[in-house]
């Protein structure tokens, strides 16, 4: 065989075995210029790193340019990008969950002790949340999550080289589904025996709003884009960052075909040409699991749409639907100007059904069991069901299917044992880092869609973090500032500049509120997307219920 010569492109040199590399490593795949990512991602699972030489090969391959290559994969907290004579990272990383809930539990501590002892060959990395709120602190060794992390249970996996995910071991299967009376709704409706119009009109009496965070009508969306000129598509938001939030991960590790057959339905009744599901990559078990059971739905239902899974790569933005879509085609995730809408001018610049994967997931239950049936779930006058992801300083975090509507007092002693220790309620967010902070004072305030509008808050997704007397409320609100600052995709100043400006203005012994109240309405109003937009909130709480903390740290921490 003939060896092939190094190639001069641009005045750099191509390496023959770094091209024989990345080619053997996508020989599967088709060469398409929205799988970058997945590209990507492959490069960086072998090789732990992306050297200058494979993004290179990868670019000539592609039949773009490397600059084009480097400015997607530089967009991504995941990828590690390691320049000519630069040393790439440790053989093995760590990362170690430093948002609110982790920090918490000790997060800060655990890293110290972990920089402290390993080797040169482990790198201890902080990172924002990664959805596992419930058992902080979390680390991830490789990419095993490690729950209620110490020292000594996470060097146990780094001494025993255990760097792997498994699919959830609990998870209901195709067939066990199946046998429950699953994909028979799905089967009707494909052949005609379920009117289309039956299900949007059931959607639309049962109020089911989205539940990523937007909450825009489900029934109302779908009459929407089946009205757009086909073909169609579908995208699905399965990349909660927003910290706190892990409902999604829940729901997906104990019945992930609830979900699927939403899914299939909700693109039959919509007539999507194909399907799309975006996933957090810091999920890696439930993909090996969706891999697997994707696969079997291929099988089963050969005339369904295509469907296809795609890994995030750790950008917080992507949650943004239209960032996500930039994403999914392989490109940085930038929110989109808007209008037109995802609705309109979507994926590939076609009419774009857009879903959390929560929304998808009641489409069964609500088709089946009747709009009523959804209706008669709420209380304090609110209708339906919500899925609090809680945690912080209660007996018991986790995911609590509870009324719309219940208070958070309600929520705690009702579903969640009450608070931790005997602490005492000191404060919550009510809806991740980005729905503001309410004082206790504020806890018996329905908890739903525009119920806490007039308070400065929102309820988002749902995430809530409980705080008790030993909490720094400045601390906490300092914490999701840096996370903002940290996750800003940098497209627009007033979010790229705001947050930063934010984080030094709060962290002064004395906070000047009437230079952070103009900071605030710069970045509400004139922000691109969601995220600068709210990222005020936390900061803004601070200054309205807990104006005690405005002088000095209550504790020098977020915790004591």
């Amino acid at each position: 065989m003939k060896k092939r010569k190094n190639v001069v492109r641009r005045d750099r040199v191509l390496d023959h075995e770094a091209l024989s590399e990345v080619e053997k490593l996508i020989a599967d795949m088709p060469m398409q210029r929205d799988l970058l990512i997945e590209y990507l991602h492959r490069i960086q699972d072998t090789y732990h790193q992306l050297s200058d030489q494979h993004i290179l090969a990868l670019a000539t391959m592609m039949k773009i340019s490397q600059a084009e290559v480097y400015e997607v994969a530089s967009f991504y907290h995941h990828f590690d990008i390691v320049k000519a004579g630069e040393k790439g990272p440790a053989e093995l990383t760590v990362r170690v969950c430093d948002s609110v809930s982790c920090e918490m539990a000790g997060s800060v501590e655990l890293i110290g002790k972990l920089k402290s002892i390993v080797g040169n060959d482990v790198r201890i990395q902080p990172v924002p949340c990664v959805g596992r709120c419930e058992s902080a602190p979390v680390a991830v060794v490789g990419k095993k999550p490690i729950l209620q992390a110490s020292a000594e249970n996470v060097m146990t996996d780094v001494s025993a080289k255990n760097v792997e995910d498994v699919a959830p071991a609990g998870a209901i299967r195709y067939d066990a589904y199946v046998a429950d009376g699953g994909y028979e709704l799905y089967k009707q409706i494909v052949a005609g025996d379920k009117p289309h119009e039956e299900l949007f009109t059931t959607l639309e009496d049962s109020g089911l709003r989205g539940l990523g965070g937007a909450g825009f009508p489900v029934g109302r969306k779908w009459r929407i884009v089946n009205g757009q000129a086909a073909p169609r598509m579908m995208a699905i938001n399965i990349d909660e960052g927003e910290p706190g939030t892990f409902k999604d991960r829940y729901y997906l590790e104990r019945d992930p075909h609830r979900f699927l057959e939403g899914m299939l339905i909700a693109a039959e009744v919509v007539g999507t040409a194909e399907i799309y599901i975006y996933l957090r990559d810091e999920y890696p078990g439930i993909q090996i699991l969706l891999e697997e059971e994707l696969a079997v739905l291929r099988e089963k239902f050969p005339d369904a749409p295509p469907m296809q899974l795609r890994r995030g790569a750790g950008a917080y933005i992507c949650g943004e639907e239209s960032a996500m879509v930039e994403s999914i085609e392989g490109k940085r995730g930038m929110p989109r100007l808007r209008p037109p809408y995802l609705a309109e001018v979507g994926l590939f610049g076609r009419p774009t059904l857009e879903h959390n994967m929560e929304s998808l997931y009641w489409v069964r239950d609500l088709v089946e069991k009747g709009a009523e049936w959804f209706n008669s779930q709420g209380r304090n006058g609110r209708k339906g069901l919500r899925s609090f992801s809680v945690s912080g300083r209660v007996n018991k975090p986790g995911v609590h299917l509870a009324p719309a509507g219940i208070t958070l007092r309600e929520l705690v002693d009702e579903y969640c044992g009450g608070m931790k220790d005997g602490k005492e309620l000191y404060g919550y967010f009510p809806g991740g880092a980005s729905g503001g902070i309410l004082p206790a004072s504020k806890a018996d305030i329905p908890l739903d869609f525009d119920t806490l509008n007039e308070h400065g808050c929102f309820i988002g997704s749902a995430a809530v973090i409980v705080l008790s007397e030993v909490d720094s409320i400045r601390d906490v609100a300092i914490n999701a500032m840096k996370f903002f600052e940290h996750e800003s995709c940098g497209q627009c100043t007033p979010c790229r500049v705001g947050t930063s400006k934010a984080v030094k203005l709060m962290q002064q012994g004395e906070w000047d509120t009437d230079l952070m109240a103009e900071l605030s309405t710069v970045m509400m109003d004139a922000s691109i997307c969601g995220l600068g937009q709210a990222a005020p909130n936390p900061m803004n709480s601070v200054i309205t219920y807990f104006p005690n903390e405005l002088k000095q740290s209550k504790s020098g921490g977020v915790s004591s």
